[in-house]
């Protein structure tokens, strides 16, 4: 398969229903499950039948279960995706993702707002990379921790491809717990900490992360290794847990400060809606020196 050389705008959702949702992403037409477009298609059979991707889930949880894509001929396995003037690849994965996750874009305007040059960010559960290269586009040494090398790889090429191959970014094979209590040990502190854990995951070399049990201490060792005044930003996908169920987590576990809560949704050209992830946000508040 051939990889577009122009590269196309970042993502549209065209249409939705039947419990799945049509979109349009660095100009490929992809076919995707979504359980909650629980409504009838806006759009005619016929321009869904112009899906260049189509994912079928092996089983009821395509999250869990993987399957396949259904591909085209022609249709390029990875595509150049624009967010701004960042240029990133998007890809076909076995679980139904496509190499990065549009509805995020509202995070990465944030970091464009609130990195300034010289501050430290580490991005724990990284994927392949697209909040760091914002990060270190507006400025910022990034420490970029992810326990799949392969996701560490497509980060490189990501990086490569936005012209960032000689930012300040740490690409580190590491699971993400272990990481952040070493740094408490050693004393490193950061301003911005991102986190985009799973439910569920396996690193490479076997260790298993699960949410409800390793969180908390996660979120302790980050409670060291956080600046007073910084930032802690934490999403969830595959959890049965409301914004503001994180933003509390958030509170009960990092120093006094401030916390926002909210939820990434997209919304199709018929105006239908639906939430993607949910997410929580702290920000300290320094001490008084008193």
């Amino acid at each position: 398969m051939s990889t577009p050389t122009t590269p196309a705008p970042l993502y549209q959702l065209l249409d939705s229903g039947y419990s799945r949702k049509l979109e349009l992403i660095g100009g490929i037409l992809v076919n995707r499950p979504e359980p909650q477009a629980i409504w009838a298609p806006a759009l005619p059979q016929a321009e869904w039948a112009k899906a260049q991707a189509t994912f079928a889930p092996k089983g009821a949880d395509d999250d869990a279960d993987g399957g396949n894509w259904q591909v085209a001929q022609g249709t390029p396995e990875k595509f150049i995706v624009r967010w701004e003037k960042l240029q990133v690849y998007g890809r076909l994965t076995p679980f139904r993702h496509l190499g990065l996750f549009p509805e995020q874009a509202p995070q990465w305007q944030w970091l464009t707002q609130t990195v300034k040059p010289g501050m430290s960010v580490l991005n724990l559960f990284g994927y392949t990379g697209v909040a760091s290269l914002v990060a270190a586009q507006a400025g910022a040494s990034v420490v970029h921790v992810d326990a799949s090398k392969k996701a560490l790889t497509f980060g490189r090429e990501n990086a490569e491809l936005a012209g960032l191959a000689q930012a300040p970014i740490r690409w580190i094979p590491d699971d993400a717990l272990g990481f952040a209590q070493r740094e408490a040990r050693r004393g490193n502190t950061y301003d911005i900490i991102l986190l985009d854990p799973p439910k569920f995951g396996r690193s490479d070399d076997g260790k298993v992360w699960e949410f409800l049990r390793d969180m908390p201490a996660l979120l302790d060792a980050l409670s060291k290794i956080i600046k007073p005044n910084g930032h802690v930003w934490l999403t969830a996908y595959t959890l049965r847990l409301s914004g503001v169920a994180l933003a509390s987590m958030l509170r009960a576990s990092l120093p006094a400060g401030q916390t926002a809560s909210g939820e990434f949704t997209v919304t199709d050209t018929a105006t239908r809606s639906f939430g993607v992830s949910m997410w929580g946000r702290w920000h300290g508040e320094p001490s008084s020196g008193k």
